[in-house]
């Protein structure tokens, strides 16, 4: 896909090869790309040690074992709470010097109490070794340039996602990060409806600045990041469309 317009009623989907497919009702559910560690060799233990993302019932299977947690934002932290509860040791490798610089404080207060949290500040993935899956990861600390190998087998690394919304261009609003805003995040003050919305109406809880557009998963804005609940919101959204189509 290589772009969106509107033209009345319908809506148009700009493919790679030129043509169009037209529509009145849309439903964008692209997901994200997640950002990788840029380490030598480390792809070839992706699922076999090293996990981009984690669920909490990922940490039923770490019982009594030294797991990683790569980051240091509030996915990270929520990880790291849950991992903690069953892992013997959470080694957290953050490279600012503060977990208050990109983590909500109810978050930095939870890990700073719970023991078997250990965060590593200045700290980075320099190398992994391991034969058929992860073994040890060296980790390099800035502050003091020092490195130092752990026994570790599991590595989880939040360090953010890439929507690849670049070619909704200027029709669809997106946040900074090119997360698209719905329903609530596109009327912050309730006062004045977003640019390019031509309904009488407010949008859908799933709904984009134009009418009839949805977004659903990963992509938007304020997703949970989970298969379970990308899998519910393109539910909903489905919903919204029969609900936008009874009217067009």
């Amino acid at each position: 896909m290589t772009g969106i317009r509107t033209e009345g009623a319908y809506r148009f989907v700009k493919l790679i090869d030129g043509s169009e497919i037209s529509c009145h009702a849309l439903v964008i559910a692209t997901g994200v790309s997640y950002r990788k560690l840029d380490i030598s060799g480390i792809d070839r233990y992706t699922g076999a040690g090293v996990y981009y993302g984690a669920a909490m019932v990922q940490a039923l299977y770490y019982k009594g074992e030294d797991v990683c947690i790569v980051g240091g934002a509030n996915s990270a932290g929520q990880a790291a709470i849950y991992f903690s509860k069953y892992a013997n040791k959470v080694i957290m490798l953050v490279r600012s010097d503060s977990l208050s610089k990109g983590m909500s404080q109810y978050l930095v207060d939870q890990i700073n109490e719970t023991k078997n949290i250990d965060v590593m500040f200045c700290s980075k993935i320099e190398s992994v070794k391991g034969e058929e899956r992860l073994e040890s990861v060296t980790v390099y600390n800035s502050k003091n340039g020092e490195n130092t190998t752990f026994p570790i087998s599991s590595i989880f690394i939040f360090i953010g996602a890439q929507p690849r919304t670049d070619w909704l261009s200027d029709v669809i609003e997106r946040d900074k990060n090119g997360f698209i805003l719905t329903g609530p995040d596109l009327m912050p003050d309730r006062n004045s409806r977003p640019r390019g919305w031509t309904a009488d109406r407010d949008p859908f809880l799933l709904e984009t600045n134009i009418p009839g557009v949805f977004a659903a998963g990963d992509v938007r804005l304020g997703s949970v990041k989970r298969v379970a609940s990308g899998v519910g919101e393109g539910a909903i959204a489905i919903q919204f469309v029969h609900q936008y189509l009874t009217k067009v």
